[in-house]
């Protein structure tokens, strides 16, 4: 399948460390009640009263979703992750801040944004994914051609993609195919713009380890 026709898709492991007896009682009870239901996805049907509704690809352990929708209590924050550890992990920072603004699906992104409607979203994180470094893995990345299309197709104009990684090779790529569509701006005007991290970013510890080359590169894009 060519890289322009490549949709969204989730890689990697789904499980690995046992979850812990607490994580494993939200999976069975906390999950269901904010599981992104089946069918077309509505804001007004999941949270009416939201201003905005931001979509999160890969959220890892969910420190910066649920600080975001902390922060913003208005806002529907949906959070995409097929990894177990993770979602399980996402759910005991949603218990402990008792956030009610964020639906999780635990799964494939592709399974939920093909039900989200065109221009339904005004904000798109995409933070430190899978950078997949050997060359003969790249067609595994999340972005690809086809998957910044959807991603225009999904944002609002004026709405806005961030993506950040660590691992220099991704940077380049990602700015090569998110720049390349036309539907998106980036906004750097100088360096620091895209050295230091934004005003409104949320470091979570796997992002302070450094496992990558380089030190972390923060891409912001409005679309137009």
């Amino acid at each position: 399948m060519s890289d322009q026709h490549s949709p969204i898709r989730s890689f990697g492991r789904l499980k690995s460390r046992p979850i812990k007896p607490r994580q494993a009682a939200l999976l069975e009870t906390l999950l269901p009640k904010v599981r992104v239901p089946p069918g077309p996805v509505e804001s007004q049907g999941l949270m009416p009263a939201a201003r905005e509704t931001w979509l999160e690809i890969g959220f890892g352990g969910g420190e910066h979703m649920a600080a975001q929708a902390d922060l913003h209590p208005d806002v529907l924050v949906l959070g995409a992750e097929p990894f177990h550890n993770g979602v399980a992990s996402a759910l005991r920072h949603l218990d402990e801040r008792g956030l009610a603004n964020v639906r999780l699906h635990d799964g494939d992104v592709r399974d939920l944004t093909g039900r989200l409607a065109d221009a339904s979203l005004a904000r798109i994180f995409i933070l430190f994914p899978d950078p997949w470094p050997k060359s003969r893995h790249h067609k595994r990345r999340l972005v690809q051609e086809g998957a910044v299309a959807e991603f225009a197709r999904l944002l609002a104009p004026g709405g806005r993609l961030r993506f950040a990684s660590d691992w220099a090779h991704y940077v380049d790529w990602s700015l090569q195919r998110i720049a390349a569509n036309p539907a998106f701006r980036w906004t750097a005007e100088n360096a620091d713009d895209w050295r230091t991290p934004p005003a409104d970013h949320i470091t979570t510890r796997y992002e302070e380890k450094r496992l990558g080359d380089c030190a972390p590169v923060f891409l912001d894009f409005v679309r137009n």
